[in-house]
């Protein structure tokens, strides 16, 4: 978790972060509302941080009356201009005299302002999914009508506690309940329901179409092409307001830009900013690895015939998802009769492998396992990795009904009450060097 500072700014104090130690600063205006630490606790919100620090010296904020900002009254609520005084208070606070800004959603109002207010300070402008109005009419017909902002206000309210119309903003989150309650819950973390309704009519008065054609830092607009909150159409017609404006369309449908196709988003703002098409870095970290299989499950399933032997390995598949769960395991990947999964604790990994084993004697089965410690890498849902290789050469090595570790793993779990015995040094099939195995006894 990064440091949380405060500016102050009109008697306001406005939170603020840095990340990351790039060559140029960049300044996430974020839409709607914020919480600056909550970010963090959402895995994909701090995978898309993440990214920007990776490239840059990233200045995140939360502002006034939202997140972890000083709360006002809800009648009182700032309007753009007292906003952007609180970006340049943090943009102060944290030392920065220029740096680029990447703005989302309502947060694109803001940034626009900002830029035109002070181009000095701004040395590139991002819009993703961004309105300049937030109300039809008759020269702007892609913004909701009065009675449609009025009944969102209503449901808001209504639905605060719930599910608060997310689908429209992650229809790509829509087949996972458990990350809509994420989303959700970062949501009423954000701001009270009082101040997301009163937020939800300020942003109706909002119009900065008039700012666009002043715009002089250069200038990308990113839209998602099926967005259920901002329009193509309405997008390419902000670009073509903006003198020299690069335009780019996503495919696409979610509103909020750090779900669905985040890296192919952010591969356009880093090649925007930097000049560089680099490609996200692989998510690296420690974690155990746990690679299962069925001893003779080839024999077994000529024994039985296709019919049992299926119905079989469906009750051992049971078996080992329901003690990956009792054990805190991860699947990854499940390939005929053997399992990976991956925990964040060794001690857990090898007691989850010898429930495991225990388990499946009751169908007349043997497993062996394999389990192993070291960093890998998270790219795209998959696991890869040395570490990876390692653990599945070890399960080979174990024998009938036992559980094989690395070195690694004994010497971690120390103090845990498990108890290994020395299995001897072995040449694991593709793997550089001597690896000493230990078994895990019962």
């Amino acid at each position: 978790m990064p440091t949380t500072r405060y500016a102050r700014s009109g008697g306001v104090n406005i939170a603020y972060q840095v990340v990351g130690t790039g060559p140029f600063d960049l300044l996430w205006v974020p839409g709607w509302v914020s919480n600056l630490e909550m970010s963090w606790e959402v895995p994909e919100y701090a995978r898309f941080l993440t990214r920007l620090a990776s490239f840059s010296r990233l200045i995140l904020f939360d502002k006034r009356g939202t997140g972890l900002s000083d709360a006002v009254p809800i009648e009182n609520l700032p309007d753009l201009d007292q906003r952007m005084d609180d970006v340049r208070a943090v943009l102060e606070a944290a030392g920065s005299t220029t740096a680029a800004i990447l703005g989302a959603s309502e947060g694109g109002n803001l940034s626009i302002l900002f830029a035109a207010t002070y181009p000095e300070r701004v040395r590139a402008l991002v819009l993703a999914a961004t309105f300049v109005k937030r109300v039809w009419s008759p020269d702007y017909p892609w913004a909701p009508t009065p009675e449609e902002r009025e009944q969102e206000r209503v449901m808001l309210e209504r639905e605060w506690s719930g599910d608060m119309g997310l689908a429209d903003l992650a229809p790509g989150a829509v087949g996972d309940p458990a990350l809509m309650r994420r989303i959700a819950t970062f949501f009423r973390r954000r701001a009270s329901p009082g101040a997301a309704v009163a937020l939800n009519r300020m942003n109706t008065e909002i119009d900065t179409r008039s700012l666009l054609p002043a715009l002089t830092a250069p200038t990308l607009v990113l839209c998602r092409r099926d967005d259920h909150g901002v329009s193509a159409e309405e997008s390419r017609w902000i670009a073509d307001q903006i003198p020299h404006a690069r335009y780019v369309e996503l495919p696409g449908d979610d509103h909020l830009p750090w779900l669905g196709d985040v890296d192919g988003l952010l591969d356009e703002v880093e090649v925007f900013l930097t000049g560089v098409r680099r490609g996200p870095d692989p998510d690296r970290r420690l974690a155990t690895v746990l690679f299962t299989d069925i001893v003779g499950s080839t024999e077994k399933a000529a024994e039985l015939g296709d019919r049992a032997w299926h119905e079989l390995l469906e009750k051992h598949n049971a078996v080992v998802r329901r003690e990956l769960d009792r054990f805190g395991g991860l699947e990854v990947d499940t390939a005929g009769d053997g399992f990976f999964a991956t925990f964040d604790g060794p001690a857990r990994a090898v007691r989850c492998a010898c429930a495991v084993a225990e388990a499946v004697r009751a169908l007349g089965l043997a497993t062996r396992a394999g389990v192993h410690t070291g960093e890998v890498e998270l790219v795209d849902g998959t696991v890869r990795g040395i570490a990876v290789h390692i653990g599945a050469r070890i399960a080979a090595e174990a024998g009938p009904g036992e559980v094989l570790t690395s070195s690694t793993v004994k010497d971690l779990v120390a103090g845990s009450g498990l108890r290994f015995r020395e299995r001897g040094a072995a040449q694991l099939k593709g793997v550089p060097g001597t690896w000493q195995n230990y078994l895990v006894e019962p």
